[in-house]
């Protein structure tokens, strides 16, 4: 059985965007190509030697985190001006090329965060409020359809791309042993979509 390649639509970006740090829609366009590319041929390998698509192997704050490192290294690969921040979990994972020394920083302002959630809207959680670019993009993943072999492949369904401060954030308490975060309040999300950069209204059968 042949396995779907799931490419971006080129209609549903918004072309009258707010693009910081010489950005262009085509950028994102060809992250998201290169994590679908990446996805289909990993999953065509796997079934075809009858093991599960890799979707379904990884728990959800894995692909969370592995679909964040694949989008920063595409959009440092293509953009003009941002980087990877070669800092261990510094902060932003995209930083402008040359405005940190050898583009490494602990925690800066001059880049991009970016943030992958299942959650339709774009609310995610961080490590903590900070006045930033924050991108992030709202995923799919279809663990419902039967037989396995048919589900759909992982898309991408929203990006929004936002400049946020400190005052859009709400701080969650976690209790003694939680780690505390930080959310966007309802004016900051409401912000933050404002500004968005793809959005695609129908969606397949799939698990938020």
């Amino acid at each position: 059985m042949p396995v779907p390649r799931e490419e971006p639509i080129p209609t549903a970006f918004n072309t009258a965007a707010q693009l910081p740090y010489n950005l262009r829609l085509k950028d994102f366009e060809l992250a998201m190509q290169d994590v679908y590319d990446f996805f289909h041929d990993v999953n065509k390998l796997m079934l075809e030697k009858n093991l599960e698509r890799f979707d379904d192997t990884l728990r959800p704050a894995i692909m969370s985190g592995l679909l964040s490192d694949m989008l920063t290294a595409s959009l440092a690969n293509h953009s003009r001006s941002l980087t990877q921040n070669c800092y261990f979990n510094g902060h932003p994972d995209l930083v402008v090329k040359g405005a940190y020394p050898n583009d490494c920083i602990k925690a800066g302002e001059e880049g991009i965060e970016i943030k992958t959630t299942r959650k339709a809207g774009g609310a995610v959680d961080t490590h903590g409020a900070r006045n930033q670019w924050m991108c992030v993009f709202v995923y799919q993943i279809d663990n419902v359809t039967q037989p396995a072999r048919s589900r759909a492949p992982m898309k991408f369904t929203e990006v929004y791309l936002g400049q946020v401060t400190l005052e859009d954030f709400r701080r969650n308490e976690r209790g003694q042993l939680g780690t505390r975060t930080a959310t966007l309040h309802g004016e900051g999300i409401a912000k933050l979509r404002q500004n968005w950069i793809y959005r695609v209204n129908n969606t397949h059968a799939a698990d938020r």
